[in-house]
């Protein structure tokens, strides 16, 4: 028996209940409610055989005074009951979802940046609503249903066995039949509902696209191109559910017929029985009520198997988010501040098994204090070497030191903590600018040290115009601010922040010349006495530079001084000549 069970399922499924079984208590209150109701409903069917014999056969009223009041008090202990169920079973389902939703957003926070690179962000968020809904559904519909209905099921058959045994034999050897109809049906169910999961992911990831990129759709005309690629989605996702309703339907309607069948036979047999002398009119509406009372029951087990299998495919694709590693953090020590002494010693690094290296064998060493510039071309390394500092990324080979100790014996939040970056890519919240400037653990920081901050990034120039000033709401990833006031809450995030190694990374790309030249007065200060890394495209930004290196496939092929390199007239004078004849057309 055990072999026709897909392990994969129990295992699935058993790992989902260890999210119910904490709150035991509130599930006996949900079992003992689901108890009653079967009872109440197998005492209202057998009520039917007195109600029939002694009133509208015998005509003896007064025997069955008691029967209305006897129904008014079963319904409603039955509407109590229902309530206790529904409530009790409804709240471990959203507890559960809680957790769950809860459990994977704290993943989404610890796993490593190569997990997001090869995901897409549509799924992603799937998983968080709608797969998510699917695993509630699973554990309260199904469990109501599959409880409440199986008490129903046993309680109806004690009655059905009082009145008369012979007759509950016939209806017993239908449900082999509907058992392997149930079986064959959860396979496709479970099948059909993990391509609805994914293509539900698909629909969202071109949805997130549109609305995130809606500037793009909007200049380059792309309605029909988003249009199409939607329906695509939409129409893969109705085409599942579809055959998924189909299926169920098919269920249904085939599980009917045999009960169909079932019951002519026993309306048949109880016909005899009845002229025999063997049952009473009772006892036969009785018996009948209590078989069309196993119906419904068994209707909702066939079709909450598809929510079963739903719920199983869905809690397995959470499943699979939580199985995957953390950040690799094994290191020890915690340094409140280092001195910032760099080293990258042979480092290599290629972000895909087989791929060619973004980083071959580089070595370079940047003193505590001083200032280190990386240019090259597009796609050279330099935005993948200064990741590779912060640990986003752990390299193939070779080491990277800081204060002369390799970076995988600090702490994650420790080296991090004396890592600052600024990205061209800045990332805003849909939060105040206060909360944007002061994010994390930055928030401990006083007034002052804030409104510093802000001044020297000259955040609060474009601030004291606004209504509501620092708390002033910068909507989605800072959409109702401008590049360039972005890009200053970012620096001012980085002054903040205060740490002695820097990483600039094409920091002053989303300001005009104007702001660019005061922002760069601003970061002077803060690269003062810093060890700061710097990518830039505009050369005349890292002339002051203490060394600058220019890379090519991931390698050093020039390193020097501003002077030096243009003496050398090699790849940085040749770049450097390139951006001045291009700034000069510009103007």
């Amino acid at each position: 028996m055990s072999k026709r069970i897909d392990p994969e399922v129990k295992v699935v499924y058993g790992r989902l209940w260890r999210y119910v079984t904490p709150h035991k208590m509130v599930g006996f209150v949900a079992v003992i409610g689901m108890a009653a109701t079967a009872a109440i409903e197998a005492a209202l069917v057998y009520l039917l055989q007195p109600l029939m014999d002694d009133a509208l056969v015998a005509k003896e009223l007064e025997q069955v005074q008691w029967i209305p009041i006897a129904f008014m008090g079963i319904f409603v202990l039955r509407g109590l009951s229902g309530f206790a169920t529904e409530m009790s079973l409804g709240w471990i389902g959203r507890r559960v979802i809680s957790d769950l939703r809860r459990q994977v957003f704290d993943k989404f926070l610890t796993l490593p940046v190569r997990f997001f690179d090869s995901q897409a962000a549509g799924p992603l968020l799937s998983r968080m609503t709608y797969n998510v809904e699917m695993v509630a559904e699973s554990v309260t519909s199904v469990v109501t249903i599959a409880v409440r209905d199986t008490l129903t099921v046993i309680a109806a058959f004690a009655v059905m066995i009082y009145h008369s045994p012979t007759l509950t034999v016939f209806v017993a050897i239908l449900f082999p039949i509907v058992a392997v109809i149930v079986r064959l049906l959860g396979i496709a169910f479970r099948r059909y509902s993990s391509r609805i999961q994914d293509s539900i992911g698909d629909v969202t990831q071109v949805s997130d696209e549109v609305i995130r990129g809606n500037w793009v759709v909007k200049s380059f005309g792309g309605y029909k191109y988003e249009r199409d690629r939607f329906a695509e989605a939409d129409g893969r996702n109705f085409k599942q559910n579809l055959k998924l309703i189909r299926v169920r339907s098919l269920g249904v309607a085939v599980t009917q017929v045999v009960f169909g069948f079932g019951i002519a036979l026993v309306i048949y047999m109880a016909g005899r029985q009845s002229i025999e002398g063997v049952l009473t009119p009772g006892q036969f509406i009785s018996f009948f009520s209590a078989m069309m009372l196993m119906l419904q029951p068994v209707r909702r087990i066939t079709n909450v198997n598809a929510t079963l299998q739903r719920g199983v495919a869905a809690a397995d694709s959470l499943f699979r988010v939580l199985d995957e590693e953390n950040e690799l953090d094994t290191g020890k020590l915690d340094k409140d501040r280092v001195d910032g002494n760099v080293l990258f010693d042979h480092v290599s690094f290629s972000y895909e098994d087989g791929e060619g290296p973004v980083i071959n064998d580089l070595r370079v060493e940047i003193p505590a204090g001083s200032t280190l510039a990386i240019v090259g071309h597009s796609g050279s390394g330099k935005s993948t070497l200064v990741s590779l500092l912060p640990r986003f990324y752990d390299i193939d080979s070779g080491e990277i030191l800081l204060d002369g100790i390799p970076l995988d014996e600090y702490t994650l939040a420790s080296l991090r903590r004396n890592v600052s970056v600024v990205s061209q890519d800045v990332v805003l919240f849909n939060d105040t600018i206060r909360a944007n400037l002061a994010y994390g653990h930055l928030e401990a920081h006083s007034e002052e040290e804030l409104l510093q901050a802000a001044e020297a990034a000259h955040v609060l120039e474009f601030v004291n115009e606004l209504p509501y000033g620092l708390d002033t709401v910068v909507g989605d990833r800072g959409v109702l601010l401008s590049g360039g006031q972005r890009q200053r809450i970012a620096i001012g995030r980085a002054l903040l922040k205060n740490a002695p190694v820097l990483i600039l990374d094409e920091a002053t790309s989303a300001l005009d010349t104007h702001s660019e030249r005061r922002i760069q007065d601003a970061l002077n200060v803060l690269m003062k006495d810093r060890t700061t890394l710097v990518i830039a495209h505009r050369l005349s930004t890292v002339e002051m530079a203490d060394r600058i290196i220019v890379l090519d496939a991931g390698g050093i092929v020039e390193a020097g001084t501003h002077s030096e390199l243009l003496t050398k007239d090699g790849h940085y004078a040749a770049l450097y000549r390139m951006q001045f004849t291009e700034e000069s057309r510009d103007e």
